[in-house]
């Protein structure tokens, strides 16, 4: 008999392989090592960082029975170490879609057997089904063999008919968003956009896959449960820049990483999953689905928007670090015109640090007098002239009424770029910030 379970974790793998670093705080900043951690594992998000290294925050933080809040939760990363630790874990997070899977996540604690029955009927009911696929974006058809196509729709029919919104549905919603990329015979970068125009040897049939999943899924639950913890993780939908439900200072403990202001479209990773589902009909609909909840971080996001970088430099939020954002977002202003894309870096920019003092500013209400905050961020260099992020997220911090800041370094980034116009390496590491001064020293690890 073939283990597909075994196949499927190999190729998972092998789509999203560990990193090759010299030291493990080198990758603390990644989802990579994830792969191998139950629950955490059900679906590997780019923009994710270690589950193990928030574990080691938040058994180091100082406080017994800390309240943690991740206001910009991913797929959970952070709400299911919480639940793992026996901690409160609240996650808020924009991204609709991302958003559906965290919340999915944190049904671990749920009935094995209900998940186990509703996978069983999804089954026999794709077996059964003779349906042929219709109306799928042409990412989607691209992306698959029509046998294969034929076998996901099944499943997505099957699914839709015994869908009611409990743990059992969504945890299977879950595993079928899961095995996309497993099933598709075309290329999946490791950031998770999608190649069509590169294919790939090992393929798993859908229904198999699917099987896998499902048992590696009750797996990660049997095994979590057994530990005998009480969830107490609550994802939220909400803005990271304006969350009235969480109560005045709350909070004890934040830890999180906001989108890095490197272009990367947060919107566009989960493109495909997306197409599948039926959400979008292509990329032209990601702005009004998923882009304008956002931080701005990406260029498409401020072209779409029409911003303005005059407007943007007024904002009071800029105001302790205008002068210099100006400089820096003049010169991209004339730098696009030199360039055949002519991005939006220039509103980009000021528009994301707008964001982010908005951010700050929240946090400063839900947090109280001891709190520590931790920011896992990177900067940044659109067009090789550099943006000091940490550094003006750290003045932003002050501004905000936060006591002091200081940077951790982990590892520089894109240091085997051979057209990197910048002269000092990309930096990524973690922001800490306190309101009182004294509680950096017992931040840091």
């Amino acid at each position: 008999m073939i283990d597909y379970l075994r196949i499927f974790m190999a190729i998972q793998l092998e789509l999203f392989p560990l990193e090759t670093v010299s030291k493990k705080k080198g990758r603390s900043g990644t989802f990579s090592d994830n792969m191998k951690l139950p629950v955490h594992r059900w679906f590997r998000y780019s923009a994710g960082f270690s589950a193990e290294w928030v574990e080691e925050i938040i058994e180091n933080c100082g406080f017994d029975s800390p309240q943690i809040l991740d206001p910009f939760v991913g797929s959970g990363t952070v709400a299911i170490a919480a639940d793992r630790l026996g901690v409160n874990g609240i996650g808020i997070e924009a991204h609709p879609f991302v958003r559906r899977i965290a919340k999915a996540k944190t049904f671990w604690s749920s009935s094995i057997t209900e998940f186990e029955n509703r996978a069983f009927d999804i089954l026999k009911f794709a077996k059964n089904c003779s349906a042929i696929p219709q109306n799928y974006p042409s990412l989607i058809i691209r992306s698959f063999s029509p046998d294969v196509l034929t076998e996901l729709n099944k499943l997505k029919l099957a699914w839709e008919s015994y869908s009611d919104r409990s743990p059992a549905s969504e945890l299977n919603w879950l595993a079928i968003t899961a095995i996309l990329r497993v099933c598709s015979g075309v290329g999946t970068a490791q950031w998770q956009y999608i190649l069509p125009n590169k294919t790939k040897k090992k393929v798993i049939p859908p229904l198999e896959a699917f099987v896998a999943q499902v048992e590696m899924m009750k797996a990660d639950m049997r095994e979590l449960q057994e530990i005998g913890r009480q969830p107490a993780a609550k994802i939220i939908k909400s803005d990271a820049r304006n969350c009235p439900e969480i109560p005045d200072r709350s909070i004890d403990l934040v830890i999180t990483s906001p989108p890095y202001a490197n272009n990367y479209d947060y919107a566009d990773a989960t493109r495909f999953e997306l197409s599948f589902w039926g959400e979008i009909d292509g990329w032209g609909d990601l702005h009004v689905a998923v882009r304008q909840y956002l931080i701005v971080s990406s260029s498409q996001h401020a072209s779409r928007s029409r911003l303005s970088l005059e407007t943007l430099l007024n904002s009071p939020e800029l105001r302790p670090i205008r002068e210099e954002i100006a400089g820096v977002c003049d010169r991209l202003s004339s730098e696009r015109l030199l360039h055949g894309g002519k991005k939006h870096y220039h509103t980009m920019i000021a528009a994301y640090f707008v964001g982010m003092a908005k951010v700050w500013s929240e946090l400063k209400r839900v947090c109280h007098d001891d709190s520590k905050i931790c920011f896992a961020i990177g900067d940044s260099a659109p067009y090789g002239i550099h943006v000091p992020v940490d550094r003006w997220l750290g003045e932003l911090a002050i501004a905000a009424g936060f006591a002091d800041y200081e940077f951790d370094k982990w590892r520089d980034r894109n240091t085997k770029w051979k057209n990197r116009k910048h002269r000092f390496p990309l930096h990524e590491g973690i922001l800490w910030v306190a309101n009182h001064s004294r509680g950096l020293n017992r931040s840091r690890l």
